[in-house]
């Protein structure tokens, strides 16, 4: 088994590779350092196209799976769903990362890790 790099160092390695691609990262709220699950918004030009939590698969492989509404033309139900999710999990990061093919970058930047 590899060790596993803290949260808020994968957190902040994904919001800096974002800036540095000219995108747009916002922590929308902050988790536990080292073990908090993470989860992101995918937005592109400030609409919220999907969100995604990082997950580990049956081979031990770090995905981000779809979770909450996927599409939706209210903010308000991202916005509902994700207070939810805060309010039972209170190590839990949530990310908003407005650039194009969001999944990919998080997906290139923090699966291994």
């Amino acid at each position: 088994m590899t060790a596993r790099l803290p949260s808020a160092m994968l957190v902040s390695a994904l919001v800096r590779r974002v800036q540095a691609e000219g995108g747009h990262a916002t922590i929308l709220a902050r988790g536990e350092a080292d073990a908090g699950a993470i989860l992101f918004a995918a937005a592109e030009r400030g609409r919220i196209s999907g969100l995604f939590e990082r997950v580990l698969d049956i081979d031990g492989v770090y995905q981000w799976a779809p979770c909450g509404p996927q599409t939706s033309e209210k903010e308000a139900e991202f916005s509902d769903y994700l207070d939810r999710r805060i309010a039972r999990d209170p190590d839990l990061w949530v990310i908003e990362l407005d650039i194009a093919d969001a999944e990919r970058f998080a997906a290139e930047t923090i699966a291994s890790g």
